[in-house]
């Protein structure tokens, strides 16, 4: 099977998300963020263990396939088999790329996240096994996803947007009363956590993101 390469490029709204405690709970969170536009979802949870997470993993796989989405795991490309993902993202303190394709498999997705021009630009320099098939440019905001983690700005999102050699995606802090200046300074697409985890209405707010974005679906 070849790597889902083109969903990615029609992927915008993408949905990062934990195993959570209750597994209703889960799958109503997943579904109405899928009915409402997101076209990829991240099993991340750091602290989960492996039983955890391979708990967890079929609700995202099912809800993925129910959607015609994507679902990808969080820094364990040793489970994307076992959790049937479609790939893994990593960190720059993670798996390097290429070692995270080599236990992913070659038909995974690996994304990377990207906080500086530097590592922009290193990943577009990339090729082969090095080279991901997507990055993330921020945090755009801080927030308390990624405690420490200076803001990227921006201005960051503007060189990406002039720069970037591979599809990126702008993420930390987004929402939908700051999505315009983010769209403004050029991303197409946006990674999301707690706006639409923690809403009231999922499915309402990932609507309004997508519609944000140009991408919101007919209902």
């Amino acid at each position: 099977m070849a790597r889902p390469t083109a969903r990615l490029e029609r992927s915008r709204l993408y949905l990062v998300t934990g195993a959570g405690e209750d597994p209703a709970a889960l799958e109503r969170l997943l579904d109405a963020a899928l009915a409402g536009g997101v076209d990829m979802v991240q099993l991340r949870d750091k602290d989960a263990d492996d039983e955890r997470l391979l708990a967890a993993a079929p609700a995202f796989r099912a809800a993925a396939d129910r959607h015609g989405a994507l679902f990808l795991i969080n820094d364990r490309p040793d489970l994307v088999t076992a959790c049937a993902a479609d790939g893994v993202h990593v960190g720059q303190d993670d798996a390097p790329v290429a070692a995270a394709r080599r236990l992913a498999g070659p038909d995974a997705l690996v994304g990377l996240s990207t906080h500086s021009p530097g590592q922009l630009r290193e990943a577009g320099r990339a090729t082969g096994d090095r080279r991901p098939d997507y990055i993330s440019v921020g945090p755009v905001w801080e927030t308390p996803t990624k405690p420490g983690r200076p803001a990227a700005g921006l201005g960051y999102v503007e060189l990406a947007a002039a720069e970037a050699e591979l599809p990126w995606f702008a993420i930390g802090g987004i929402e939908p009363d700051n999505l315009a200046a983010v769209v403004a300074a050029g991303a197409t697409r946006i990674v999301v956590v707690r706006a639409i985890r923690d809403a009231d209405d999922p499915g309402a707010i990932a609507a309004v993101l997508a519609d944000g974005l140009g991408t919101g679906r007919s209902r």
